[in-house]
């Protein structure tokens, strides 16, 4: 009777190893923009959803700008302490196809330097959580695995990275330079419009999940140690107000 209970404990404690063994690598193995620690909810992802047609129909208003045209380097084009912002007029607007990797992005503003417009002509992916060039519902920056450290980690509903182009008053002012544009929870303050990149404690990102905004920018190829981000030329704007069609 002793012999049997002890082959049977050994065997019950093998079984349990060999569950458990695998669920403990993978979740070393699988952290990356789906998948994260210490979460206590975890979402379907798109293609889990019958209804899922990959399209994304957003506008973007009440806009800022970190950091002004032409500015002299060294300069600050991200914002984070919201002492460089300033509001501008028009809007962002973007219909893309997430599946499909195609679609338009366009924003026109009314700068104080004149009438600015951006284009995003051919979607791109620079890395492989940017799936193709349009990603949606994926975990981006801080320790995310995915994106850079420049902004707090977030669920990002929808992203995409490319080449495009922008003008100022009808005429040409960048050409074939990088575009990424994401629509996050809420990375900054409602009414300071501050950004904290990292949480003081856990493993949540630093934002508002009952607030959405909309990020995109324009850059050079060309890099600037001195300035922040270290491109050469990195317009950043902002929208406030998010809206889905």
């Amino acid at each position: 009777m002793t012999k049997l209970f002890s082959l049977q404990r050994i065997l019950g404690l093998l079984l349990v190893g060999m569950v458990l063994l695998p669920v403990s690598l993978n979740a070393a193995e699988m952290r990356g923009p789906r998948s994260q620690p210490d979460t206590d909810m975890s979402l379907y992802a798109p293609e889990q959803h019958e209804l899922y047609d990959g399209v994304f129909k957003i506008t973007g208003r009440r806009i800022y700008q970190a950091g002004r045209l032409d500015e002299e380097s060294p300069w600050d084009h991200m914002g984070d302490s919201a002492d460089n912002l300033r509001p501008v007029g028009g809007e962002i607007v973007f219909d893309v196809n997430e599946i499909a990797n195609s679609g338009t992005f366009r924003a026109e503003l009314d700068l104080p330097e004149g009438h600015y417009v951006v284009e995003l002509e051919r979607f791109h992916e620079f890395s492989g959580c940017q799936d193709g060039g349009i990603a949606a519902y994926l975990f981006e920056h801080g320790n995310a695995g995915c994106g850079d450290m420049n902004w707090p980690k977030s669920l990002l509903y929808v992203a995409g990275w490319g080449y495009g182009r922008a003008s100022l008053n009808g005429e040409s002012l960048y050409e074939d330079f990088e575009i990424h544009f994401m629509v996050t929870q809420g990375m900054r303050h409602r009414d300071t419009l501050k950004v904290m990149l990292a949480p003081a404690q856990g493993e949540a990102g630093a934002v508002n999940p009952a607030a959405q905004q909309l990020d995109f920018f324009i850059r050079s190829p060309q890099r600037n140690a001195g300035n922040h981000p270290n491109r050469e030329v990195f317009d950043h704007f902002f929208a406030m107000e998010v809206t889905w069609r």
